[in-house]
């Protein structure tokens, strides 16, 4: 039995796809463990290249491997550091450094929790944005100057005259435009300095608008009753021109009369504040006046006698205990303080004669009680007299006064 080696060519293809195998596995071991590959559709790519950078906050956390065109999109396929965490709806922007300079792709935004991208995630072309172009600059320029130019708006003139207006208008006025967009910019600063105040403001505005907004109805009646007064008020305007004026004149006498008699017055109002004085310290007799006068006056209807004309009235004298003379002595001998009595002479001696009684020494003899002897019934004891007592009779006016002990 014999056996036969293998061709050469055949250990030489072994070898390199062991090889071949051999370098992927370091390769994945050394690289592709470290990275995730990312496919991101844009627009356009212009001056994107692989080897390109992928940034993050203008950070390198990758490389771009592949640029591919992909229908009316391109295909970009970067590689990504696992190491940074990416938000699973990040945003691709082509960022152009300068005018000539290649172009990098920037993620945004930042991780901050969260779901994450994946590995082979695919970002589309609604998260993707590439800047503008040179000429497409160029080419709204020009289509601003061409509607503009004479062909355009300015065909019969009418920029030419809004700049040479305007240039009129502002020609000598350059400095106060400079105060005004000076004073523009401090505004503004103080606005910004103030924007808590500006909020509430806004807050409280947008609250108050709700509760107008809540109360619609009651404000349109407000609306309605205002829009009647005003309707009254101008039906009423000759009548209300006619008021304002007598007004005026009634207002000028009374300016002319206060002026005329400033004494006058200032005598009465000096007097009227005594008076008012007194109200006040009569404060509780007037309450229980006022209190006490419908009573009386219903009584005095009640006493009233239609048929004769006459009030049926009866005095009752019981609670006189002393005779007006000794009344009005004690009166003298207690005048009201501040207010001295100066009385006739002969008053005074007449109380000066009936000392004894007015010091309770000498009872005497009330209405009430000489009533009583006229009825027949034995006199009430009053000023702590006891029987057998001399009691001063109260007799004619020639009638001698008695001084007491019995003499």
């Amino acid at each position: 039995m014999s056996t036969r080696k293998p061709p050469l060519t055949s250990l030489i293809a072994i070898a390199c796809a062991v090889a071949l195998l051999a370098t992927g596995a370091v390769w994945w071991l050394f690289y592709g463990a470290n990275e995730k590959r990312v496919t991101a559709y844009f627009s356009a790519a212009v001056g994107v290249y692989p080897g390109g950078d992928v940034r993050m906050l203008g950070v390198p956390m990758g490389t771009v491997d592949e640029v591919t065109p992909n229908g009316r999109t391109v295909r970009v396929t970067m590689s990504l550091d696992r190491d940074v965490d990416v938000p699973a709806d990040v945003n691709a922007v082509l960022v152009s450094p300068s005018v000539v300079s290649d172009r990098y792709v920037q993620l945004a935004p930042v991780y901050k929790g969260g779901p994450k991208l994946a590995e082979g995630a695919v970002i589309p072309k609604e998260r993707t944005a590439t800047p503008v172009e040179l000429d497409e600059v160029y080419r709204s320029l020009n289509d601003i100057t061409s509607a503009l130019g004479p062909d355009g708006a300015n065909k019969d003139g009418a920029l030419s005259d809004l700049l040479n207006t305007g240039a009129a208008n502002l020609d000598g006025n350059g400095q106060a435009l400079a105060d005004t967009l000076q004073h523009l910019g401090q505004a503004g600063s103080t606005l910004s300095g103030s924007s808590k105040d500006l909020f509430a403001t806004v807050d409280n505005l947008q609250r108050f608008t709700s509760m107008l907004n809540s109360n619609d109805e009651q404000v349109r009646r407000f609306n309605t009753q205002m829009q009647e007064v005003s309707s009254l008020l101008a039906g009423e305007r000759e009548d209300l021109g006619a008021s304002m004026a007598e007004l005026a004149v009634a207002l000028g006498k009374v300016e002319s009369f206060v002026r005329d008699n400033r004494e006058g017055l200032k005598s009465n109002v000096d007097q009227l504040n005594g008076v008012a004085q007194v109200l006040v310290n009569q404060k509780a007799a007037l309450s229980e006046s006022l209190t006490d006068a419908p009573l009386a006056l219903g009584n005095l209807q009640n006493s009233y006698n239609a048929a004769s004309g006459t009030l049926d009235t009866r005095a009752v004298i019981n609670e006189l205990n002393e005779p007006p003379l000794v009344g009005v002595c004690k009166l003298v001998r207690q005048p009201a303080a501040g207010t001295p009595l100066q009385l006739p002479d002969n008053v005074l001696d007449a109380c000066n004669a009936i000392q004894p009684v007015l010091d309770g020494l000498l009872p005497v003899s009330s209405i009430a009680d000489l009533l009583s002897q006229v009825q027949g019934n034995p006199p009430a004891q009053q000023n702590g007299g006891a029987a057998g007592d001399p009691v001063l009779p109260l007799g004619g006016t020639g009638a001698p006064l008695v001084t007491g002990g019995g003499q």
